[in-house]
């Protein structure tokens, strides 16, 4: 071989070792994938009993093992968002990844989610489960869609009871005269008044403040809520009442959906299954504990033992929604009652 010949393979092995070397650099490290921030907002406190933290915790555990490393699941509650309202806003512009929503606000945007505001609609939360986990629920969640946002079932914040600083709700007599907050919809609205209550519809942080400067008698909310969020210290009765299921939208922004890959949106709707049945485990559990809780906190706990003169009374309520609420929707789920 000639010199001339001994430069020109040397230079030709050079490159193939140095191109070699690249290749081999290249398949030994791995493409670091960027990790999803998801910021996932709620209203209410981070107690360790609370629904919506509950919900919300479980799922980010739940994601991290459906989708190990991939996202990052950041928790703000006690309103660091916003209200339902500017939350539910957020997602529809898609300004907010994810939010644990009440059933009530969302029926500002689709009023077909009023059906779950029927007073005495659900019998327990068994039903409950088998309407919203259904076909009527998967109904309801893709009418989202066309408000941007993408609906992955419902968690549970518990039936609803009424407490005050006026007397215990034995009768619908006992509703009557007295200043209820109730959330901003109608359907809330037209149940009290139709009990003859005072109906004061007021966002949820200006509540607590409300109750105890008595600008406001009572309100209604979940057991859960009752107890994580202090309730206990302004309010004397409780009825338990169960009057309203109160359901929880586990949401995200359709605009944030769309980035996932067809593998991270898997994970997502499986991490969100996961977590509502978790939840609604945990929270039946907890609110049998909390009752007894609240009793011994000094409130004084009543459970009406008739729901029927309850029923007859709010008749009128199922009447004026059911055209807001839509034909589809109501016939699905009053067919299964």
């Amino acid at each position: 071989m000639t010199e001339k010949k001994r430069i020109r393979y040397a230079l030709k092995l050079a490159i193939i070792l140095m191109v070699g070397s690249v290749l081999v650099i290249g398949a030994g490290t791995p493409v670091v994938a960027k990790t999803v921030i998801l910021k996932m907002g709620w209203t209410t406190s981070d107690g360790a009993t609370d629904p919506y933290a509950i919900t919300a915790r479980q799922f980010a555990m739940a994601l991290e093992k459906e989708a190990p490393g991939q996202f990052k699941v950041e928790l703000f509650p006690n309103r660091a968002l916003g209200d339902e309202k500017e939350m539910l806003e957020g997602l529809s512009f898609g300004t907010l990844h994810m939010a644990v929503i009440t059933n009530a606000p969302i029926a500002s945007i689709e009023p077909a989610f009023q059906i779950n505001d029927l007073p005495f609609l659900y019998s327990d939360e068994k039903k409950a489960h088998a309407i919203l986990d259904g076909k009527a629920g998967q109904e309801l969640m893709k009418k989202l869609e066309a408000k941007n946002i993408i609906g992955f079932g419902f968690a549970e914040g518990g039936f609803r009871q009424m407490i005050n600083n006026v007397r215990p709700v034995n009768t619908p007599e006992d509703v009557e005269g007295i200043k209820w907050r109730v959330m901003q919809n109608p359907v809330y609205i037209g149940m009290f008044r139709s009990l003859g209550g005072n109906a004061v519809p007021m966002a949820w942080g200006e509540v607590f403040t409300a109750v105890q400067q008595g600008t406001i008698d009572g309100l209604e909310i979940p057991i859960a809520v009752i107890q994580n969020n202090g309730y206990f210290e302004v309010t004397k009765y409780l009825s338990l009442t169960n009057h309203t299921y109160s359901a929880l939208g586990v949401l995200m922004s359709q605009k944030t959906w769309g980035k996932l890959t067809p593998e991270q949106q898997t994970a997502v709707r499986k991490a969100a299954r996961t977590a509502i049945e978790k939840e609604r485990a945990m929270n039946m559990e907890n609110v049998k504990k909390l009752v007894e809780k609240l009793s011994q906190e000094g409130m004084q706990v009543n459970r009406i033992k008739d729901t029927a003169p309850f029923q007859q009374k709010v008749k009128s309520v199922y009447e004026k929604f059911r055209p807001s609420i839509g034909d589809d929707i109501y016939e699905l789920v009053m067919g299964q009652m």
